[in-house]
């Protein structure tokens, strides 16, 4: 493996109307790496993107109801993704400062994780917080 490949984790995939704009707004508001952008035979189409997270892992990503590709079939806007993070409250205000939908304030869980919860533009809830599982 190479030292700038991520470790062996799980990479969920979500599809969005505007994958272009779903891009931006989640390298903008949470700060994740665009790696790699396939571009479709239209120019607003993604055929598949990969966004590196920081601190391990990522997130691909699609433009949704094209015909050849079952699984940009599945429903848009229905997705949470747990992302974990070491800072948090700094994530929490870069995500509020790009516009994120707030669904959970910023807070300390009585199993001792601290985060929070937000909406991207098209619905889908992204959580953040420092609890890595057991």
């Amino acid at each position: 493996m190479t030292e700038n490949r991520p470790a062996k984790t799980v990479w969920p995939t979500l599809n969005y109307l505007d994958a272009r704009r779903a891009i931006r707004f989640l390298v903008d508001a949470f700060g994740f790496e665009e790696t790699l952008v396939v571009p479709g035979e239209m120019p607003e189409i993604v055929e598949h993107a990969q966004l590196r997270w920081p601190e391990g892992g990522g997130v691909m990503l699609g433009t949704a109801d094209r015909e050849d590709n079952v699984f940009s079939q599945r429903p848009t806007g229905a997705a949470s993704v747990y992302v974990v993070t070491d800072d948090p409250d700094k994530l929490f205000d870069r995500a509020m400062g790009a516009g994120a939908q707030l669904v959970r304030e910023l807070r300390d869980e009585d199993y001792g994780s601290r985060g929070f919860s937000v909406r991207d533009p098209e619905g889908n809830i992204w959580s953040f917080g420092t609890y890595r599982g057991e």
